[in-house]
């Protein structure tokens, strides 16, 4: 049985008030329709979203799939998710308690970073079905000239984190999860600094470390990012949301 990391459970619980506006991301429509737009739902699909939390990525595929279902671990981001999702399943992504071949498209946002990545992608390659598609979507790195202050940055936000990705990290899940017709696209979300580190669950040295980082910043970083500081720090923050296909036999 596999067991959920405590760290994980009770960084999102310290979260969960306020989660649906803690970033521009979180909610932000456009996002959303920019994933519903590379699934291609179809009327008649089953769609499983992994590491549901409150449901801000289901709702964008309410009333146009036939069923959508909701895994997390925390009640207390799951309890704000029905409205949005037909079934919810308090279970880990790393064992997902669905026999194979049971969903037609599958979604996660954020919630690999916080996972074994490597089992939680085999196992949503295994619940999928032959011709599916799954989207990975995840805040990343651009390259190696941001890789190590970004990590750090989000590190500090999230110290529950495990992995900490570039675009082609995710891609290369998805290949060795067995996925083929694998596609890269780029969405940039602009964010106050001091609004998305205001998550509740960190305190304010933290809060702190993630602006001297910004104010004392390479200028790779500060180029790729095209960052602002000033009286308030904005930053371009890169989604990379990567779909792929499960071989049809």
């Amino acid at each position: 049985m596999y067991r959920t990391d405590p760290a994980v459970v009770e960084h999102f619980r310290a979260r969960a008030a306020r989660y649906n506006r803690s970033s521009s991301w979180a909610d932000d429509p456009v996002l959303g329709a920019r994933i519903v737009e590379l699934l291609a739902p179809e009327p008649q699909h089953r769609l499983l979203d992994v590491a549901c939390g409150t449901g801000l990525v289901s709702k964008h595929f309410r009333g146009r799939v036939a069923q959508i279902v909701g895994v997390d671990i925390t009640d207390g981001m799951f309890s704000q998710a029905g409205a949005f999702i037909d079934e919810l399943v308090a279970a880990p992504a790393e064992a997902l308690p669905f026999e194979g071949s049971s969903f037609d498209r599958i979604v996660c946002r954020q919630g690999i970073q916080f996972m074994d990545d490597e089992a939680a992608v085999r196992e949503m390659l295994r619940v999928l079905k032959p011709g599916g598609r799954v989207a990975l979507v995840n805040l990343c790195a651009y390259g190696d000239e941001d890789r190590a202050e970004y990590f750090e940055i989000l590190r500090l936000r999230n110290a529950a984190r495990r992995n900490f990705y570039v675009r082609e990290d995710l891609v290369a899940l998805l290949e060795a999860a067995g996925a083929v017709n694998i596609e890269v696209h780029d969405y940039v979300s602009v964010e106050n600094v001091d609004e998305w580190s205001n998550t509740g669950a960190i305190d304010e040295s933290a809060r702190e470390e993630i602006r001297q980082i910004y104010r004392h910043a390479s200028s790779g970083f500060v180029d790729l990012h095209a960052a602002s500081v000033g009286d308030q720090i904005v930053d371009h923050m890169l989604f990379g949301i990567i779909v792929g296909e499960k071989a049809r036999q």
